[in-house]
């Protein structure tokens, strides 16, 4: 399964409803070719959303492009499995000490393909991958209205 390992900066996109895109994160990256992605806190995050630094801050698989708000440019995309951790995440170093090396240590990426990676990396991304098995959307939602709901996933 290709997937985007991106480092995030903010909290807030994807949103508690699992739109990716909906404040035009990671623009033209959206419309890659990907069957997951993983949202890692980056080492310098925003100063309000600090406590997302080094966490596995969300899984998303099965993308499907879905129309954005007006304001947007481009396209978001919903995900048929979905969970949202942001500050409450595992560890990505103590869960993929790999990829955490490579992403933070060696390389310094800002995001990655997993196809890209060696063989024991793309391992640990599987691992992170099943961290979401069971979750999906609670219900569809249109992108363009904003609920308040805390309840991000079923299982």
């Amino acid at each position: 399964m290709n997937t985007l390992i991106y480092k995030r900066t903010h909290k807030g996109d994807p949103n508690e409803e699992g739109i990716f895109g909906i404040h035009n994160c990671m623009g033209r990256i959206r419309s890659w070719s990907f069957d997951a992605v993983i949202g890692v806190g980056g080492k310098s995050p925003w100063q309000r959303d600090k406590d997302i630094a080094f966490k596995i801050t969300w899984i998303g698989i099965n993308p499907h492009k879905t129309d954005a708000p007006p304001e947007c440019i481009g396209f978001c995309l919903k995900f048929e499995c979905f969970i949202l951790w942001d500050e409450t995440g595992p560890d990505l170093k103590s869960i993929a000490p790999n990829l955490f090396r490579y992403m933070f240590e060696d390389k310094q990426v800002r995001h990655v393909m997993s196809r890209s990676l060696t063989i024991q990396m793309q391992e640990e991304v599987t691992t992170i991958l099943k961290l979401a098995e069971g979750h999906q959307l609670a219900k569809s939602h249109d992108v363009r209205k904003q609920t308040s709901s805390k309840h991000k996933c079923c299982t």
